[in-house]
C-alpha cells in the first residue's frame, strides 16, 4: 500500500470522491481556530496556483477560500459586497491600471 500524507483543507466532497476511487482515507474536524489558519494556508496555495497558471479555475478557488473566510468572520456575502462597494466609491478600483510610479512631497520646513 502507498500513503500519501497531506493534513490540509480540501473540499467537503473530497473525501467521498476518494473513497469512490476504491481508496482509503483519514479525516479530521478543525477547531475554529485550526479552520481559520488552514483556510490561510488555503489562500496562499491558491493564489500561488493561479500565478503559476493563471487559471480562471484557478481563480473560482480563490474566491471560494475568501467566501469561507468571511463566513468565519460571521460577515455575509452581502456586506462583504457593501464594504467592495464603500471602498471602491472612496478609494476606486484596479480597472483603469494606474501604476503609481512616485510622489514627491514638499518638505515640513520649505
Amino acid at each position: 500500500m502507498n500513503t500519501i500524507y497531506y493534513n490540509k483543507l480540501v473540499r467537503d466532497k473530497i473525501p467521498q470522491i476518494i473513497a469512490e476511487s476504491g481508496a482509503l482515507y483519514e479525516v479530521s474536524k478543525l477547531s475554529e481556530k485550526a479552520y481559520l489558519e488552514a483556510l490561510k494556508n488555503k489562500l496562499m496555495e491558491e493564489v500561488q496556483e493561479y500565478l503559476d497558471s493563471e487559471s480562471i479555475e484557478e481563480l473560482a478557488d480563490i474566491l471560494e477560500v475568501i467566501r469561507c473566510l468571511h463566513l468565519t468572520h460571521n460577515v455575509s456575502e452581502e456586506e462583504m459586497k457593501r464594504i467592495q462597494r464603500t471602498k471602491a466609491d472612496l478609494r476606486g478600483s484596479f480597472e483603469e491600471r494606474v501604476n503609481l510610479v512616485k510622489v514627491t512631497r514638499p518638505k515640513e520646513d520649505e
